[in-house]
């Protein structure tokens, strides 16, 4: 554990990066090896409009890294937060750290941005993907990536997290949230099995159906005990029967040009979230 610690306590950017550029690589091959949906798409130009967002997502995080350095570094010198409450074991100060920024910073304010209307019109970008694959792991509008940036601050003042911890937990964020959206298709009892402890594949497939109820379920990242806590937890036996994107974007234009998905938020009208569909599809 000591040894984890020292590691991501002196990550370089580089190593990060390549961490999730290697993420990408992995699962983009295994796509290839064991698709869950054999897309009839551009996959080139696809993922090229979600690493756009990928990077947009990169450079804000990047924005608020002094302030959750500094941050992280108040807490600990001060023993702020709920990790300093009792004295813990080292291996349950790791565990319940990561469990507390996954909460705060990834369930939570997904949840938020289903509930909240302006916050839900940044997070249909992410929604309105039609072919799920890895790529679409940080396919966020930079609005959402300033929310998601907040939240992982006030995660780490409340738990109390040194650096190491936060690094480390970003690192297997994204490595987790591009295992849970890379269109592969597992056996279904070691999917099942593993979304017991982890957020699977074919749990967050059922997240990006294109209508609700199903919509709003499976909002976690890492850890799916959220889900199953707080009643937000949802499954299907035919994962292959889903359908991708959402509902009030019916056909690929606004999917497909950036400027159009930059846009979507400052649209005069777009539904408000958690918004019941009727039969006829539409909010």
């Amino acid at each position: 554990m000591e040894k984890l610690a020292y590691f991501f306590e002196h990550i370089h950017s580089l190593q990060r990066m390549l961490i999730l550029a290697g993420g990408l690589a992995f699962f983009w091959i295994f796509e290839g090896l064991i698709p869950l949906f054999r897309f009839n798409y551009k996959k080139y130009q696809h993922a090229g409009i979600n690493l756009f967002f990928t990077l947009t997502t990169v450079i804000i995080n990047l924005a608020f890294a002094f302030l959750i350095v500094k941050a992280s570094r108040y807490v600990v010198a001060h023993k702020f937060g709920l990790l300093y409450v009792f004295f813990l074991p080292q291996w349950v100060f790791f565990v319940l750290g990561l469990m507390i920024l996954d909460l705060i910073s990834a369930w939570f304010v997904h949840w938020l941005e289903h509930k909240i209307k302006w916050m839900w019109k940044f997070h249909i970008i992410h929604h309105a993907d039609t072919w799920v694959d890895t790529t679409t792991a940080n396919r966020h509008h930079p609005g959402e990536s300033i929310f998601r940036a907040f939240f992982t601050l006030v995660s780490v003042i409340v738990a109390g997290a040194p650096m190491w911890l936060v690094l480390l937990y970003q690192s297997l964020s994204v490595l987790l949230s591009q295992f849970n959206h890379a269109n592969i298709s597992l056996p279904k009892w070691i999917d099942i099995a593993m979304s017991w402890i982890i957020v699977s594949p074919n749990m967050h497939k059922v997240h990006h159906h294109y209508v609700q109820p199903l919509t709003d379920t499976n909002y976690g990242n890492i850890f799916s005990l959220w889900d199953r806590i707080f009643g937000t937890f949802a499954h299907v036996k035919h994962t292959n029967e889903l359908k991708y994107g959402i509902d009030i974007f019916p056909g690929e234009e606004e999917n497909n040009q950036i400027i159009k998905l930059l846009s979507i938020p400052f649209d005069e009208y777009r539904p408000p979230a958690g918004a019941k569909f009727s039969n006829d599809g539409n909010r």
